[in-house]
């Protein structure tokens, strides 16, 4: 993305840069793209629909509580590791904010400081929730409070702020509130927007100015999203509040373009972000904000938009997609991907980068998720979302037909080294694989080199369990005593002993084929291991399209080289599962069904049944998951092992031995008529 934003700035600034980027900040606010609530013609013309969601879910908040910020619940970071019991209030407290805050810039409500208690519902709720974030001690999230960890308290001190993703997060949404709702907030609660801005000050504005060794900066190349994340909350803080100092507000967005080049520097040339499809939301398409937003205050001088990267970068949702809301979920990424995404970013961009696959994604994703504006991913994108008006005109529009132009036959991200396919471009039909090599260092690592993915019509079966809640042990040194965290919990082979943290425990000799007839990914797996387990293992997973003896199917195949007592391969499978000597059935809620043979002459199958009971898992799983473990009967010097998956509706055509009878049996559960013709 060119030398780096810093010096696209500096170029196009000239020699007096910073005299001449003052002049082109002066009343930002009024060239942001998003009006105040007094400016009826865009917020009168929302279509209805998208109106009525915001009123009616805004309804509903209004009798329910406000979330409480208790002390008690900020301390149980500390003391039981349950992060969730704050961090759930305090984003219950901003989604309401949020959403209340749409509602009474859609309905105008406004009043003297006269008028009665209860003439401005959504606004005086708003009001209420604002106050209450400015009221509290701390905006950080406790497991990020690095300074009262320091001095071993459990009350954070309000003069010392640590600046992390939760301030990040009520800045936001204060710079934000105070630009919508500014005049009326003037006439109902006189006083507000001063104390809005001296709180975004004290907590925010001033840590960030005066310390430059935030590690979420990523100066020594460690950037994740928490770069982009807290870049753009003090971004919209500096061109939404601090309206009155020009001079300051020109080095404020110095800084930030200067710190987003530590993350602009880690991103990966293919597109890919080792975060997982979850955390491009908060970081990459973060970045993508920031530059409209910057784009839309000063101008061409200020448009780095047309970068090569972003292409690839934009990309990468769609190419993740399995189908319906369901997505490769590497690192600790969700399989399902909730419904509180900004799709109009994406839409915005696909449409200016001239990506029309994109555009059908986002468009696909927002009426998935029956919200085009929702008010969890943050006011400022909901405000956004609201105020475009050919975003709103297009999610209200009659839907297309089922045609999906964005899945492509295959996708590889070398930097990366993941790879997705599938049978049929532009569906989901069929089979899909996803696979991945790449190291156990990256950004919110799970011990998953070598595994792999296999969807049915667009539901994975042979899964990756995604992330459990947080707790303050995730991010700690005992992370990996989480179960979902694991290999013996992945789809990767187990000689012994389990795959090791850290990017010296990689994949090697990585190698693709890509092709009409077949897509695949050979790897060299050794390395994940402890020093000495294996000589070598070498793993070929393939989703073959066409062979002209078999019909379309996936295989593994595990070659290893070192003397072992034990070979074990696991499988996570999500549905209803059966086994027998040499096969598995796998079937999910709602049909779709995998068969799985192997020679049963050379492993035995075991199963385990997980049970669940943790939110972040049950979301995707329902109430268990089940591990399915082949045992090599005699693993020896060196050895082998071959493993077939196949759609049920296609392995009872198939002529094999003993794939029939099963297939035909787990069709008949579901209700199908098998057909036994060898077409």
């Amino acid at each position: 993305m060119v030398e780096s934003l810093s010096a696209l700035l500096s170029a196009v600034l000239g020699p007096d840069g910073d005299r001449e980027l003052e002049r082109l900040l002066v009343d930002p606010a009024g060239r942001v793209g998003v009006p105040d609530a007094t400016c009826r013609a865009v917020w009168d013309a929302v279509p209805e629909p998208v109106r009525e969601r915001v009123l009616t879910d805004a309804s509903g908040e209004l009798m329910r509580p406000a979330p409480l910020l208790h002390a008690g619940a900020w301390a149980r970071a500390f003391r039981d590791g349950d992060r969730g019991a704050y961090e759930d209030a305090a984003w219950g407290l901003q989604e309401r904010v949020s959403l209340l805050t749409l509602a009474a810039v859609l309905t105008g409500e406004s009043a003297d400081a006269t008028e009665v208690p209860g003439a401005c519902p959504h606004l005086d709720a708003a009001i209420d929730g604002l106050v209450a974030f400015a009221e509290a001690s701390t905006w950080c999230w406790a497991p990020h409070e690095r300074f009262a960890a320091e001095r071993g308290d459990l009350v954070p001190d309000p003069d010392d702020p640590y600046l992390d993703l939760g301030a990040a997060e009520v800045a936001s949404l204060f710079a934000w509130a105070d630009h919508a709702l500014g005049p009326h907030l003037d006439r109902r609660m006189p006083g507000l927007r001063r104390r809005l801005r001296r709180e975004v000050e004290r907590r925010v504005l001033l840590p960030f100015e005066r310390r430059r060794d935030w590690r979420w900066i990523g100066a020594d190349g460690g950037a994740n999203n928490w770069n982009p994340w807290i870049h753009g909350a003090v971004l919209a803080a500096a061109l939404l509040l601090l309206c009155e100092d020009d001079a300051r507000r020109a080095r404020l967005v110095r800084l930030v373009v200067r710190g987003l080049d530590h993350y602009v520097a880690t991103l990966p040339d293919d597109g890919g972000i080792d975060e997982g499809i979850a955390y491009w939301w908060v970081g990459a398409c973060r970045l993508l904000e920031i530059l409209d937003l910057l784009a839309e205050v000063g101008g061409p001088v200020l448009d780095a938009r047309r970068a090569p990267l972003l292409s690839k970068l934009l990309r990468y949702p769609q190419r993740m997609h399995f189908g319906d809301d369901w997505y490769v979920n590497v690192g600790d990424a969700p399989a399902r991907l909730t419904a509180d995404q900004p799709w109009q970013v994406p839409f915005r961009w696909g449409a200016r980068l001239g990506q029309p696959e994109t555009v059908a994604h986002a468009l696909a994703g927002a009426r998935r998720q029956h919200s085009a504006a929702p008010p969890r991913a943050g006011l400022g994108r909901a405000l956004t979302a609201l105020a475009d008006e050919q975003w709103c005109q297009a999610v209200t529009a009659d839907e297309p037909g089922p045609s999906a132009p964005w899945l492509a036959r295959e996708s590889w991200l070398p930097r990366l080294q993941l790879l997705v396919a599938r049978e049929t471009a532009a569906c989901t039909d069929g089979l899909a694989l996803a696979v991945k090599a790449g190291h156990n260092g990256e950004h919110h690592n799970h011990l998953d080199v070598g595994s792999y993915w296999v969807a049915a019509h667009g539901r994975p079966l042979v899964v990756d369990v995604g992330r459990p809640t947080y707790t303050t042990q995730t991010f700690g040194p005992d992370r990996y005593e989480a179960w979902p965290f694991r290999s013996g919990w992945h789809n990767v082979p187990e000689p012994g002993t389990a795959q090791q943290p850290g990017p010296a425990h990689r994949a090697r000799d990585v190698r693709v084929e890509l092709g009409p007839d077949a897509t695949g990914m050979t790897a060299e797996l050794s390395g994940a291991y402890p020093p000495g387990t294996l000589t070598r293992w070498d793993r070929t997973v393939r989703l073959v399209r066409a062979d002209g003896t078999a019909p379309p199917h996936v295989s593994v195949e595990d070659r290893w080289e070192g003397r072992r007592e034990s070979v074990v391969l696991h499988h996570v499978l999500a549905g209803h599962v059966e086994h027998g000597a040499g096969w598995a059935t796998v079937t999910a809620p709602g049909g779709e069904g995998l068969v799985m043979h192997w020679d049963p002459r050379v492993a035995v199958a075991s199963v385990v049944r997980k049970e669940l009971d943790d939110p972040q898992l049950t979301r995707s799983w329902g109430d268990h998951l089940t591990r399915l473990t082949l045992t090599v009967r005699a693993p020896g010097d060196q050895g082998s092992v071959a493993v077939r998956w196949l759609l049920a509706d296609v392995a009872v055509r198939h002529p094999e031995e003993g794939t029939q009878r099963f297939a035909a049996a787990l069709l008949k559960k579901r209700g199908a008529t098998p057909s036994i013709s060898n077409r």
